[in-house]
């Protein structure tokens, strides 16, 4: 039997899937939102990690991807994605020589927030011939990386602008620092809070002579707030793809379709279920996945090999050798467990990809 031949059934745990049609609406509803926004569409595959998915936002409207590494980055464009935003700092000789050759294959783009790195930058560029497109990474509140908004950010952008080989393309945040904010009113003033700190940065600059040209910001967890924000030019959100329990809690609507495939391994009291799903493949750390069809789940902790629900009441239903599907908790740190995702229409195996 070929792997698409397969029904959900024949799945061995666990096993992390995707329903399909429920993804591509996601992504038909994300593209939607963006365009009703007026903003281009660049969703984050820290998450995804698989190009065809990526390939499926850009056949429904994204410009492009943003990816985390450079390794993301090569992944990308050896698929055929060549329009690609790196959102973090590529420091190094050895990295700096793969952007090098990363750039003779794609439009890649790169965010700086060090003067040093500008030169490092400049010099493997001019050295072969090569031009980066570089963006100033602005911190508005995340206390991560970035410049703080101020005179700053204006000498680095000036300073990438006059550097053979580099091309200033424009500023880049993320206002992740507001997704902690339980209320929603506070969160959403948080956000336009910090954008507004990044659109100062960018109005500074094209005051001083500089081109602006792409204001990148926005992840799933404000993307009903930050494309509306006028001047915003592209939105970074990709969790939204595939939802997840913590994304929900963020006040994402799209519908969760990334599931963990389990089987119930033992039932050692009435009020315990032990499924085959520990922390090397259903991790709970950032959210506790949830049970489909599964209700009254006090705690769901894992170790190794094992997930340990606790349930708020006896339950005689769930026995020993019975099929558990959960929403995973935080898609980002799941993903990155499995090595195939399975794709599932109708109960049906109707792709499966490795995951990158």
């Amino acid at each position: 039997m070929s792997e698409t031949e397969r029904t959900m059934a024949d799945l061995d745990t666990p096993a992390l899937w995707v329903d399909l049609d429920i993804l591509e609406r996601n992504i038909a509803e994300l593209a939607e939102h963006f365009r009703s926004a007026g903003v281009q569409w660049r969703p984050h595959i820290k998450g995804i990690r698989v190009p065809a998915i990526a390939q499926k936002a850009l056949e429904a409207g994204a410009i492009g991807v943003t990816c985390a590494t450079i390794r993301e980055a090569e992944r990308m464009a050896a698929s055929g994605i060549t329009d690609l935003l790196i959102a973090n700092q590529i420091v190094g000789d050895r990295k700096i020589a793969r952007l090098a050759q990363l750039r003779r294959q794609a439009d890649v783009k790169v965010i700086v927030d060090n003067a040093d790195n500008v030169r490092a930058l400049s010099a493997a560029a001019s050295g072969q011939d090569l031009s980066f497109e570089v963006l100033i990474d602005v911190d508005t509140g995340m206390n991560r990386t970035g410049l703080p908004p101020g005179p700053a950010v204006v000498d680095l952008a000036k300073a990438v602008d006059q550097s053979e080989g580099l091309r200033f393309r424009g500023l880049m945040s993320w206002e992740g620092h507001v997704l902690a904010m339980p209320n929603p009113e506070e969160r959403a003033q948080a956000t336009a809070d910090a954008i507004q700190q990044l659109l100062a940065m960018s109005r500074d600059c094209r005051a001083a002579g500089l081109e602006a040209a792409i204001v990148s910001g926005g992840g799933s967890g404000t993307y009903k707030t930050t494309p509306f924000i006028a001047g915003m030019t592209e939105i970074q959100a990709g969790g939204a793809i595939f939802c997840d329990v913590i994304y929900q809690s963020w006040g994402v609507e799209t519908t969760p379709c990334l599931f963990v495939k389990t089987i119930v391994s033992s039932r050692p009291a009435p009020d315990r279920i032990v499924v085959d799903a520990g922390f090397k493949t259903l991790p709970v750390w950032h959210e506790q996945p949830r049970g489909v069809n599964l209700e009254a789940v006090k705690s769901h902790t894992a170790s190794a090999e094992h997930g340990i629900l606790v349930l708020e009441r006896a339950n005689q239903r769930v026995k020993v050798g019975d099929l558990l599907d959960f929403v995973v908790g935080y898609t980002d740190s799941t993903i990155i467990l499995h090595r195939q995702l399975y794709g599932i229409r109708q109960g049906k195996v109707e792709v499966v990809w490795d995951v990158q």
